[in-house]
């Protein structure tokens, strides 16, 4: 049997995070610039029902049977299995490969979910849906994130500009985003990690001790999203910088800033970048940046020059 591939893109967060996790909408964009990918081959030499998983860039390789249950990778290959209700797979090797940054909010651990998922289910002719592929991943997400929102996983199956909330476990609102106007973003990567599962975790206890406080700052954070999604859907880049350093703003008061991305931050403000704001987790990760065509190449220059490990351009439509 012929070898089996999928790729997936990573995500940002333009407006929204942590929000997102107390039902309010937030809206993410894939990057096409860093992807996961999942390679599906024949296990030759392998004794029948044996999976052999390979992630070199996180140094793993081992077989399905000899990882832990909570392990990403094995419970998405066995999430997989239960089901397409599969008991005894064919022997196989599934090797992951990514480009992803790992904790700097680009959606690692849900692309590398995704890719394993569309590419294992096409190997075993079993191909499953947007649906099915987006909440198989959602339950991987609880390893990584603990509290996720779905975003993520939302983002990187369908692969599209997304307007996302989660009413409920059973009730979510997923709305493809059109951009008549493309405009160019600036992913500055601080250098430092920030696993999401600490900070969202953070700001679960500080809102379980101040809850009136958190739910005015998220109330706050859901207005700039919806200000936001009518900015992009009439081509208003300007008022969409301005919405990105108020929602950064709000971000900063859930003390989810750092040094490291105020330097980006303020940097790319006095170059003249039409906004900023740091995406993801917070404290760490990145910084996105929205520029002119005209100033995306001085401010990568200058977004280095402040302390960014590298910059990753991306065009938004």
């Amino acid at each position: 049997m012929p070898a089996i591939s999928a790729s997936v893109p990573g995500k940002i967060i333009l407006f929204g995070e942590h929000a997102v996790v107390y039902g309010r909408p937030a809206i993410a964009v894939p990057v096409e610039q860093v992807r996961a990918k999942a390679i599906i081959t024949p296990g030759i030499h392998q004794p029948s029902g044996s999976v052999l998983i390979q992630a070199p860039n996180i140094k793993i390789e081992a077989l399905l049977s000899e990882l832990p249950a909570e392990n990403p990778l094995a419970a998405t290959v066995r999430s997989v299995f239960d089901t397409l209700k599969i008991s005894h797979p064919p022997a196989l090797v599934i090797r992951i490969s990514s480009t992803i940054p790992i904790a700097a909010g680009l959606g690692s651990g849900a692309a590398v979910t995704v890719a394993i998922i569309r590419a294992l289910s096409d190997y075993l002719g079993r191909r499953l849906s947007n649906e099915q592929v987006s909440n198989l991943s959602y339950e991987i997400e609880k390893l990584h994130h603990g509290t996720p929102s779905g975003i993520d996983n939302t983002v990187t199956t369908f692969q599209k500009p997304v307007y996302f909330q989660r009413i409920s476990d059973h009730q979510v609102i997923i709305e493809i985003i059109s951009f008549p106007k493309p405009f160019t973003i600036l992913i500055a990567d601080t250098g430092v990690p920030s696993p999401t599962s600490i900070t969202v975790g953070d700001v679960r206890r500080a809102w379980i001790e101040r809850s009136d406080y958190y739910e005015g700052i998220f109330d706050n954070i859901a207005e700039v999203v919806q200000n936001a999604r009518k900015a992009i859907e009439s081509g208003s880049i300007e008022k969409l910088g301005e919405l990105m350093n108020a929602n950064h703003q709000l971000l900063r008061e859930l003390d989810l800033s750092s040094q490291q991305i105020e330097n980006l931050v303020q940097a790319s403000q006095h170059a003249g970048a039409l906004g900023a704001k740091l995406s993801g987790g917070g404290r760490g990760g990145n910084v996105i940046v929205l520029a002119s065509e005209l100033q995306a190449t001085e401010l990568s220059e200058i977004l280095k020059s402040a302390g960014a490990t590298r910059v990753i351009p991306t065009q938004v439509r």
